[in-house]
């Protein structure tokens, strides 16, 4: 696709996801909603097991005391704040690509978890939330007897 468009329409439709999301439109097949609230909006991935679901998030250069991690009505929120290093004055920007400000993302859950039992972890820039199933969601198998 780079041969195709290498001026960077790569991006395109990441931007086009975005904003549909904030305006409440989320596409057909993005079910759980993932919202987005400011400027700089962390990338992030949502996967079921049969056990929990599992929420990875990218904040690399964020200090842990700077996220915050709520759950309520089947919401997962995830806020903070990535600061701006201080600046030198003795230097001069030829490109700043890396975004700062503060973030919040919430994930709508397919199905209720044990809020008593989740989990979130921060190593080397990513932060795993661990939602374990409420009992009665996980589902069951049912053996079929032959007669």
């Amino acid at each position: 696709m780079r041969t195709l468009a290498p001026w960077g329409f790569g991006n395109l439709q990441k931007d086009m996801e975005r904003l549909f999301d904030r305006m409440g439109m989320a596409a057909e097949w993005d079910l759980p909603a993932m919202r987005t609230l400011g400027e700089f909006a962390p990338t992030l991935d949502f996967a079921e097991n049969k056990d929990a679901f599992v929420v990875r998030v990218e904040i690399p250069g964020i200090d842990p005391q700077d996220i915050t991690v709520s759950l309520e009505n089947q919401m997962l929120g995830i806020k903070g704040e990535k600061r701006h290093e201080k600046e030198e004055k003795d230097e001069r920007y030829y490109r700043m690509e890396r975004a700062y400000g503060a973030f919040a993302r919430t994930v709508r859950l397919p199905a209720a978890v044990d809020g008593s039992k989740v989990t979130a972890a921060f190593k080397n820039g990513l932060l795993t939330v661990t939602l374990p199933k409420a009992p009665g969601t996980k589902g069951s198998t049912i053996p079929v007897k032959a007669e």
